[in-house]
């Protein structure tokens, strides 16, 4: 990754506000797939055969049949690159008050793109096993979906049917239109500046969220059960916080003093500490589960104290196509 070098004002200067420094240090990307489906609907002559089996109306039956195995080891393998993709763009980035666009510090794109590159080879390789055992996989659909099965419903060969572009769209007023309109380009400037701070909002919650989810997991992790036993708790448990830690301070926009504290906090009273610590020393157990329920309730008295707006927003928004 690269060095992440950051200007902070100075004593005597204003810090600028949250929205503008995203807007500022920040660029927008977009990630979208080609992804061959799985399913394909029910002819109507076959909802019909079907709903005569129950007795029912076809008009009020939705049906669909499975045109591949997913559970093959093959396409499984397939699914997992476009994970793996969809986990890294989201790790880096923050998310944006416009459906699959979310925000990437301006000098992380270079590490992004060679990322984004190594993925691609990666699905292309995938694709060309799953190409290798789509012969098996069409043969095994032929078996299991009996009359069903149509040969018309299967490309030649599934090498272009899976693939993922991805772009950095401009979410910036055009300038061109200052001197065609100004008026509108005065108007545009007051919407793109929402946006971002809205932006700002939508990290503050996805931070609080997932800053709550860990918590809340070692938490319970830590208490003890009806008989005085710890349950069982995974290393995973401390390290997807200290995850959070290193991509909370990497893409922290300081915006919110109150979210900074209890990060802080939370960082602070797992420091130095290792699973097997939690697993061996109960007094450790028991003294870090206390506090981490402390942190626990002081979140949760902040999601509170937000605006409601943020916190209906949809969960789905950066959902790539």
């Amino acid at each position: 990754m690269s060095t992440i070098t950051e200007r902070f004002p100075m004593a005597n200067e204003a810090m600028p506000p949250a929205a503008d420094r995203l807007r500022a240090n920040m660029a927008a990307t977009k990630i979208s797939f080609n992804w061959y489906g799985v399913r394909k609907t029910l002819s109507d002559a076959q909802k019909e055969r079907a709903a005569d089996s129950f007795t029912a109306e076809a008009t009020f039956l939705s049906a669909a049949k499975k045109l591949l195995d997913t559970r093959h080891a093959a396409y499984q393998a397939v699914t997992t690159v476009r994970g793996q993709i969809l986990q890294y763009w989201r790790s880096l980035t923050l998310p944006y008050p416009e459906s699959g666009v979310r925000l990437i510090r301006q000098d992380d794109i270079a590490d992004f793109d060679s990322q984004l590159q190594r993925f691609q080879r990666e699905l292309q390789n995938a694709v060309e096993q799953l190409d290798w055992k789509f012969s098996e996989l069409k043969s095994s659909a032929r078996q299991r979906l009996g009359d069903l099965y149509n040969s018309n419903d299967y490309p030649v060969s599934l090498r272009d049917e899976f693939g993922f572009n991805w772009e950095y769209p401009s979410i910036d007023v055009p300038d061109y239109l200052r001197q065609l309109n100004p008026r509108l380009y005065e108007q545009e400037c007051q919407r793109i500046q929402s946006r971002f701070n809205e932006a700002v909002e939508l990290a503050e919650q996805a931070f609080l969220d997932e800053l709550g989810k860990l918590v809340g997991h070692l938490t319970e992790r830590l208490a003890g059960a009806d008989d005085g036993k710890p349950k069982i708790f995974r290393d995973s448990a401390v390290e997807n916080l200290t995850d959070f830690f290193h991509r909370f301070r990497h893409l922290n926009v300081r915006s919110n003093a109150q979210l900074d504290e209890l990060v802080a906090q939370t960082q602070q009273i797992i420091q130095g500490v290792r699973p097997q610590q939690l697993r061996e020393d109960v007094s450790l157990r028991q003294q870090i589960g206390r506090q981490m329920a402390n942190v626990q309730a002081s979140l949760d008295g902040l999601l509170v104290d937000r605006p409601r707006r943020s916190i209906i927003r949809p969960t789905r928004l950066e959902e790539p196509a």
